[in-house]
């Protein structure tokens, strides 16, 4: 009997036990999915928070605690182990005013780190990509000690000539993103599209690779003042290749000046002979001498047709074309040697 007893009194001590643990979880429950929707004490201005490669969400809420942001670390790695929420990403994260424990671990899950933004513009040289890397302090700078040769080797350029190479355009990154992972993510861009372009290309261009396209594309992109022209600035320069006549083009002359160039170009230098000097060497320069934008590649491999031969900046940013020399001096007397006082090459 007093066994039966016991045993009565232990079942209805196990029934409340049972009772308030149950109570306390379904509590507790409620009280953690309460709290991961309530915002963190993020300041207005919000925080940077940096996760370096092989940190973890440990590492995150621990910095996060120091802060004073995340007052249950632990409690809240359980939380995100539960519902596997514990992968994180590297990179750099800004946690902004109103964010929540459960939006902290999404955003370390999906790995939604801050994007910078670089611009590569159309014409510029290799040495200005490099110049425009050097001068943001979000990029991992692994070309520092390399040389230009060094770093096409690495994107497996062909004749280790980096000029041209790289596509026009802007482009996402998160800080401390490789800046040779940056140029051959460009590089990649430009090799795609060229070789894209050069299988629908027109017939008989007096090209004999990709790579002379885009030589000429490069020049293209200097000469062209108004986009609407590029077409017939590039049918002219195919019809004087195909009929062995020089390039002539300023660009090229500047740009085999290399630093010497002080913003004019006199007798002497279109007398020196470079291998850039289209004014004594026949055919197309070595390499590029710019990066061309998409556009100035289609004009290269899709020239307007037409018998001009010749033109010269009108100084609005348009150019005169025309068919013989005589003509073309006639231009250049009208609108080089007496130049208007708003002269402009660009629109």
């Amino acid at each position: 009997m007093f066994f039966r007893k016991l045993f009565r009194t232990l079942i209805k001590t196990l029934y409340v036990i049972v009772i308030i643990a149950l109570a306390g979880s379904v509590y507790l429950w409620f009280y953690w999915q309460d709290w991961m929707q309530k915002p963190l004490p993020v300041p207005e201005t919000g925080i940077y928070l940096t996760l370096e490669k092989g940190q973890t969400l440990s590492h995150a809420l621990q910095e996060l605690s120091q802060q004073k942001i995340v007052t249950y670390p632990k409690p809240l790695r359980w939380y995100a182990q539960f519902y596997q929420l514990t992968k994180v990403h590297q990179g750099e994260y800004f946690l902004q005013a109103g964010i929540t424990p459960s939006g902290l671990l999404e955003k370390l899950n999906k790995g939604e780190v801050v994007l910078y933004r670089l611009r590569f513009q159309e014409g510029w040289t290799i040495k200005q990509v490099m110049s425009a890397l050097e001068a943001t302090d979000k990029l991992k700078s692994d070309t520092q000690n390399l040389t230009l040769e060094e770093i096409a080797q690495k994107l497996e350029i062909e004749n280790r000539n980096l000029e041209g190479w790289i596509f026009p355009d802007t482009y996402s990154f998160s800080r401390n993103t490789s800046d040779l992972d940056l140029l051959r993510q460009a590089h990649q861009k430009m090799r795609t599209l060229l070789d894209e372009k050069w299988q629908s290309r027109a017939e008989n261009l007096p090209y004999k690779t990709a790579y002379e396209a885009l030589i000429m594309a490069s020049i293209i992109e200097r000469e062209t003042g108004h986009a609407s022209e590029r077409e017939k600035i590039a049918g002219v320069f195919v019809r004087r290749l195909q009929q062995g006549i020089r390039l002539q083009t300023d660009p090229t002359v500047i740009y085999g000046m290399g630093d010497s160039y002080n913003g004019k170009i006199g007798r002497a230098d279109l007398l020196n002979p470079t291998s850039y000097n289209t004014y004594l060497i026949s055919g197309l320069p070595p390499t590029p001498i710019a990066m061309p934008s998409l556009a100035s590649i289609e004009a290269a491999l899709h020239p307007a047709a037409g018998t001009s031969l010749y033109f010269v900046a009108k100084g609005d940013g348009t150019s005169e074309f025309s068919d013989t020399l005589s003509e073309h001096n006639n231009a250049v007397r009208r609108y080089q040697l007496k130049r208007r006082s708003d002269y402009r090459s660009t629109p």
